[in-house]
This record gives structure tokens, C-alpha cells and sequence, in this order.
């Protein structure tokens, strides 16, 4: 529990690398090593507070086993943090980050460029040799998902041992106030007991609520770099330097500080065994215990940003149920506040610190949940070796695994030891964590899997629908759906039903992409599905993280652009681009096809903003028509664009699907664990995302019963 490093192995995001990249200059690795000291090594430089305060004093017999303990920290702080990872484990990183699957279905439609083939990254060995066997991917999502599982823990314990231990060196240093305002030893013995019982936790308590009400704050402010979850932010070079040159001195010289002290006073009172004791000059040891809390806030604060980081990537990964997401920064996707995890995080780390209210208990569920994640991060790192890198080198993989996963098997049987002394906490705790990820991962697989299966093409709504007797019925309909090929089963559903759909069928996808904004003549992929006589196109919106589609209020008429503007040009680009599906250009709102102008009426329509029911605003009717006869334009295409002028005219519809797992018959109590605790959180999450603001007049939502 004397040291920590916090899983930059699962600490993993998409991003984009952008080509010739400059070399890095030393001046900027001076920077970046400035900016890494208090975002990489926050959690590290602050365990001095409470390592040797969590020690019991009377477990220490001599000097000699003072020095001891320094000996094991020494190597400790060398072969793990220095050698594992300042040297190892910061090889391994794709484009500046870890090894994370990605959907290639979905970054083919991504980046489409248009008449140009795809540009597609070639695939690593790693992810061709994991994808052949199904085991492996379960395997290596159980052991992300249990880092995931540790670093949330991590800013559970963080908090409430860092700000603790502070709080308590604070008391100490006001009972060293008390003999100047009071000469009776007994006033004095009264003091330091109320002290005692009224400084540390209760005010550690008020502390941590400020900080989780102000950590929105802190993200972009306090932090203005980017979160060590993160390191693709950061080049390895700086973390390296700031580590071997600057964290890892610091750290030896102060636990030997520590030691030397501890040993010189063995026994001389019950205090000694405390951080805040060796500063004897006593203007200096307010002053440090002063410092020491506003460092372990600095510690905490860092601790808690990963936590969201974390969650964020398995809310991208499908492995956490919807919460909503705040990037607070325009140049870094990394800072991010997540609101229903902060206050999830506040609750759980108070009751932690009033249950437990001892450093030593904390300081026990704190080294577990560190040891534990060094283990997941040797696993995942030894496995990398023998994919990622050459094949010679497979025999390294197995003596790193043996040599590094030896140590912390050691230090994890020790943490065991204390299992009843507060490191079960961390275990009940990483059950649930895990449980609500494999649940919600598993239903939202299973959701998307059947929506595949399950998806018809278009000649299901074209050949069959004479013998259905459905009919097109005036108007637009946008049909939402996640997938980016096919119709959506939900919809065949609607028209298996109820055998009607409108005259001009847009469906709407929304795909979110790793970078601030997308420009507006950038961000929609729009493609034709069938023949022109069937009027379906399918649409692709790009957005970036700091984008806020859904508070564009004219959404739709710069659809109706796009589509406009697509029908004009795909005369240029007929025979390349069109009756193929998956074959789409990009399109902005740039194009003159259609020619907007707007009606001015009283009786405009209200919106209700989804984030605040209580707010409405009134959005002004929005027409197109045709420009001026062109000789250039082909009459069918003048025809197409009149059609869907008419179209809008005549009133648009949004369906959105709206299903229900249910467990098949005969299904495992495994299966029907993770199903209903699925339906369970589904039912009691946050909505999923809508991309703009739909008028609940024009609202259709499908339901639909998923069988697994």
C-alpha cells in the first residue's frame, strides 16, 4: 500500500493520430513533464501522508525494523513503478494509446470520403490473433472490465485515506496549540480529546462534500491538463523524465527521511509514528500539515477525474449503463465530469470514511484494490508482448508475466492477511461494479446482435409490400436506428402492424467522433437505399464530443439541405455512388438544390428541451423551394427535389424503437441473472441520447419484445 500506479492499460480512448506528427522538442517535453507531476503522479507523490501512519506502532519492536520497511519500499518503489512501468509498460501503446478493439463496420462509414476508397488502418497482429477465439475476448474483457472495477474503487478509498490522514496531522497540530492556552495537564488531556473526536472526520467529511460539489469545477480549472487515464495526452518521454528524475528521488529521500526519524524516536510516544512529527521546527509543521491537506486534495482530485474518465470509456464500449457526460474542455476529450458518478462517488467514499473511520482499515481496502490492479495491468501487459510485439520476443512474455506477477502475487497474499481488517470492502464492492458492467454489456450485445439478425433489407418493404397492402402515406419519416446497414426490426415490426409508411423514408443514424466539433458542411453521410422510385435514404451524423446536436433547433430543415444537395450531385457521381448501400458521400448544408426561406407566423412551434423539460423555445417554420429553372438540372432530379419538397410539406414523423429483452425458455440462471438486472438498469438509467429535439406531436415510439 505504499505505492500506486493507476492501470494505463485500461485507461484507453479512440483517437484519432493525426499525420507527420512533429518531433518532440525538449522544451515541450519540459511542459508536458511539468503538467504530468500533479496529473500522473498525484495519487503516488501524496502516499507519504499515511503509509507510515497506517502502520500499527506496536508491531514495530526496533529500529532495525523500521529500516527494513524503507528497504521493501525502496524495491518496491524500483521494480514496479520504475522498471514495470516507467520502462515496460509505456512501450506499449497504439497511436499514443492502449491495445482497444474498435468496430470497423462503423470506422469504415466513419471516415468515407467521397469517390475515394476507404482509408482503413492496417489491423494489428494482436487484435487478428485475439479475434479468432471467442475465450480470449472474454477473458480480456473480464480483466479490463475488473481494472475499470479497481480504479472506481481507487476514487472511492483515495479520497477518504488522503483527506483523513490530513484532517488527523491537522489535529495533531492543534492539540500542539493547546499548551499555550492552557498550563493544567488535565485541560490539556481534555482538549486533545474533543479534538480527536470532532477534527478528523467530521471535518475530513465536510472536505470530501467540497470537493465532489466542486469537482466540475476542478476538471477544467484545477486540472487544465489532461487526466492520467489518458496518456496518449501526454508523450511518454515526459512521464518517463518526471518519474526517473524527479517523483522517484523525491519519493526515496522522503521515506528515508521518514525512517531515519521514526527510528531515532521508536517508543517515545504514540504520535512518533506519524509524518507530521518529523518536521521538530513548529512554524513548519503547521505549515506542512496545511500543505499536506491541500496535497492530498490535489492526490484526490485526480484520483476522482480517472474514475470518470474510466466510465466514460466503458459507456463508449457498451460496458456502463447511460450516464450523462460533460466534456468540459474543447482541446482535450479526456476531461470530462460525469454528474450521476460524482455523486455515486461522494456517497460511497463518506460512508467508507464515518464506517471505517481509521486510516489503518482504509489504508488496508486501498492497497488491495492498488495490488489487484498492478495484476491486471501485468496479465493484460503480458499478453501485448507476446501479440503485439515480435515473436522472438513471446519467451519475454512469460518471464515478464513470472517475474513482475511473483512480486505482486506476495504483496496480494499479504493484503489478504488483513481481508478482515477493512480490504473486504473492496471486493463487495468490485462484485457490484462488475456485475452492473457484464449486465449492462452483455443485454446491450444481445440487443444489438438480435437488431442484426433481425434487420430486413429494403426489397422486404418493396416486393412484399403489395401483398401486405401497405401504402405510402404523405409526409417524412426519420426512422432512428443504431445500425448502419439494413432496416432496423423495429420498424418492419410498425409495418408488419400497422401497413403504412410515408412517402419519403430518411434513416437516421448518429455516430459521435473523437474530436471537438465537426463542421456543418463535414458532418453528414448520406446515401441512397434501393432505387430512386422508392424515395429511402439513409443518413449518417457525424458529431463531435463538444458538438450539441440536440440544441440545433433547425436539425431537420439542414437535414432536408443535405438530402436536397445529395440528389444533386449524385447525378455527377450516379454509377459510383448510388444502388450500393453502405456507399454514401459527405454532405454539409452548403449546396443550393433547395432554396430556404422562412415563414414568419405567431403560431411557430414550441420545443421542449429533453435536459430541461421546464424549458421551451419557439422555432421559426422553415419552407424550401426550388431554384429558378437551370438548364444543367436534369428534370428527374428537378422532379426527385420536388417530390421531397412536397414531402416536407406534408408533415414529418420520428420513430424511435423502444425494446424489452425476455429470456427464452430454458435459459441458464446465469442468463436470467444478467437479463433481468439489465432490464433492471435499463428501466432506471438515464434515457438513451436523442441527437435532437424532437416535437412529442410528431413522436412515434416502436415497442418491440427482443427474445434471447
Amino acid at each position: 500500500m505504499l505505492w500506486s500506479w493507476d492501470l494505463p492499460l485500461l485507461g484507453v480512448q479512440i483517437l484519432e493520430a493525426g499525420e507527420g506528427k512533429k518531433k518532440e522538442t525538449w522544451r515541450r517535453t519540459v511542459v508536458l513533464s511539468f503538467q504530468s507531476l500533479g496529473v500522473v503522479y498525484g495519487r503516488l507523490s501524496t502516499t507519504p501522508l499515511y503509509a507510515f501512519g497506517s502502520i500499527d506502532p506496536s508491531n514495530i519492536k526496533s529500529g532495525e525494523q523500521i529500516y527494513e520497511l524503507f528497504s521493501f519500499v525502496l524495491w518496491t518503489l524500483t521494480t514496479i513503478p520504475l522498471l514495470k512501468y516507467a520502462f515496460i509498460v509505456l512501450k506499449a501503446d497504439d497511436n499514443g494509446e492502449g491495445l482497444l478493439p474498435s468496430d470497423i463496420s462503423a470506422t469504415e462509414l466513419m471516415h468515407q470520403e467521397e469517390g475515394t476508397p476507404t482509408k482503413m488502418k492496417v489491423e494489428s497482429r494482436a487484435r487478428r490473433a485475439i479475434g479468432r477465439y471467442k475465450s480470449s475476448h472474454y477473458l480480456l474483457l473480464l480483466l479490463a472490465l475488473l481494472g475499470s472495477c479497481l480504479i472506481i474503487c481507487d476514487g472511492i478509498f483515495t479520497p477518504a485515506l488522503s483527506i483523513l490522514s490530513a484532517t488527523s496531522n491537522l489535529r495533531r497540530s492543534l492539540s500542539q496549540l493547546a499548551p499555550r492556552f492552557t498550563s493544567s495537564e488535565k485541560s490539556r488531556q481534555s482538549v486533545d480529546k474533543y479534538l480527536k473526536k470532532y477534527i478528523p472526520v467530521p471535518v475530513a467529511c465536510a472536505i470530501l462534500i467540497c470537493l465532489f460539489m466542486l469537482q466540475r469545477y476542478g476538471t477544467n480549472r484545477i486540472g487544465s491538463e489532461a487526466m492520467f487515464a489518458d496518456l496518449g495526452h501526454f508523450s511518454k518521454r515526459s512521464i518517463k523524465v518526471t518519474f526517473v528524475f524527479l517523483v522517484y528521488p523525491a519519493l526515496v529521500l522522503c521515506y528515508a527521511g521518514q525512517a531515519a526519524f521514526f527510528s531515532k524516536h521508536l517508543g517515545t510516544s504514540d504520535d512518533a509514528a506519524h509524518l507530521s512529527e518529523s518536521v521538530t521546527h513548529r512554524q513548519l509543521n503547521h505549515i506542512f500539515n496545511i500543505l499536506s491537506l491541500f496535497a492530498s486534495l490535489v492526490g484526490s482530485q485526480a484520483t476522482i477525474t480517472a474514475s470518470f474518465s474510466i466510465i466514460n470509456q466503458c459507456q463508449a464500449l457498451a460496458c456502463f449503463p447511460r450516464v450523462k457526460v460533460i466534456h468540459t474542455s474543447e482541446k482535450v476529450r479526456g476531461q470530462v465530469y460525469v454528474p450521476d458518478a460524482n455523486w455515486m462517488l461522494m456517497v460511497l467514499s463518506l460512508s467508507i470514511l464515518i464506517g471505517f473511520h481509521d486510516i489503518s482499515v482504509i489504508a488496508n481496502a486501498t492497497g488491495l484494490a492498488v495490488i489487484c490492479g498492478m495484476l491486471v495491468t501485468t496479465c493484460l501487459m503480458s499478453l501485448i508482448i507476446a501479440l503485439q510485439w515480435e515473436k522472438t520476443l513471446a519467451f519475454l512474455s512469460v518471464l515478464f508475466l513470472l517475474f513482475f506477477g511473483s512480486i505482486e502475487a506476495l504483496y496480494l497474499s499479504s493484503c489478504f492477511l488483513n481481508f478482515l481488517k477493512g480490504a473486504w470492502c473492496v471486493v463487495i464492492l468490485s462484485f457490484i461494479f462488475m456485475t452492473i458492467m457484464v449486465s449492462w454489456h452483455y443485454g446491450t450485445i444481445k440487443k444489438y446482435e438480435f437488431d442484426i439478425e433481425n434487420k430486413v433489407t429494403v426489397d422486404w418493404l418493396t416486393d412484399l409490400s403489395p401483398g401486405l397492402g401497405v401504402s405510402r402515406v404523405p409526409g417524412i419519416g426519420f426512422i432512428h436506428s443504431n445500425i448502419v446497414t439494413g432496416i432496423p426490426a423495429f420498424f418492419s415490426h410498425f409495418i408488419t402492424n400497422l401497413p403504412a409508411f410515408h412517402q419519403v423514408l430518411l434513416l437516421l443514424s448518429f455516430k459521435s467522433l473523437p474530436m471537438p466539433y465537426i463542421p456543418k458542411n463535414e458532418r453528414y453521410l448520406i446515401g441512397r437505399i434501393g432505387h430512386k422510385e422508392y424515395k429511402i435514404y439513409r443518413c449518417i451524423v457525424r458529431y463531435g464530443y463538444r458538438d450539441h446536436v440536440r440544441d440545433v433547433n433547425d436539425f431537420e430543415d439542414q437535414i432536408i439541405s443535405s438530402i436536397g444537395e445529395f440528389i444533386a450531385r449524385e447525378e455527377r457521381h450516379h454509377e459510383a455512388l448510388v444502388l450500393q448501400e453502405g456507399r454514401m458521400i459527405i454532405l454539409g448544408t452548403n449546396g443550393n438544390a433547395l432554396v430556404p426561406f422562412v415563414e414568419q407566423r405567431e403560431s411557430g412551434e414550441q420545443v421542449t428541451d429533453i435536459e430541461n423539460p421546464t424549458t421551451t423555445t419557439r422555432r421559426k417554420k422553415v419552407r424550401f423551394m426550388l431554384p429558378a429553372s437551370s438548364p444543367k438540372m436534369n428534370p428527374s432530379v428537378r422532379k426527385e427535389l420536388q417530390e421531397l419538397v412536397d414531402a416536407r410539406e406534408s408533415g414529418t414523423a420520428y420513430f424511435l424503437g423502444h425494446s424489452h429483452l425476455k429470456v427464452r425458455k430454458g435459459s441458464n440462471l446465469v442468463k436470467q441473472f444478467l437479463v433481468m438486472a439489465y432490464a433492471f438498469l435499463d428501466r432506471n438509467c438515464r434515457e438513451p441520447p436523442i441527437a435532437l429535439d424532437i416535437p412529442h406531436a410528431a413522436l412515434l415510439e416502436v415497442g418491440m419484445v427482443y427474445t434471447i
